[in-house]
């Protein structure tokens, strides 16, 4: 796995304490109105992924949603905890992370 500025930049905001990791967390965040930014690794079932934007148009919050290439194993390496679904509940965080992730899609395409 190439070293991606985004996992850095999660990294971080982990660190900080800025991102719901997990089912649970990540949801409670969507419905308060705490992110604008939720990522799904890219092995997580659509079930998921549909209760979620469920769950963001019930909000009624503009919410960007993402899907990394990376696996929940891959976030795992990355970031020390095993999740899915992650929020970024931090605007600054979640505009950077939102470049990042934009700016690796143009330059190697959606997929690895």
């Amino acid at each position: 796995m190439p070293n991606k500025k985004y996992l850095s930049m999660l990294g971080m905001a982990r660190r900080a304490g800025k991102l719901s990791m997990g089912h649970d967390m990540a949801l409670k965040a969507v419905m308060e109105h705490k992110t604008e930014l939720v990522i799904f690794a890219s092995d997580v079932s659509q079930r998921l992924v549909g209760e979620f934007d469920v769950a963001i148009e019930k909000s009624k919050h503009d919410v960007t949603v993402s899907i990394i290439p990376e696996t929940i194993n891959d976030i795992h390496r990355a970031l020390g905890y095993k999740a899915g679904v992650i929020t970024v509940d931090d605007i600054n965080f979640s505009r950077r992370i939102k470049e990042l992730i934009n700016q690796e899609e143009n330059e190697y395409g959606n997929k690895d």
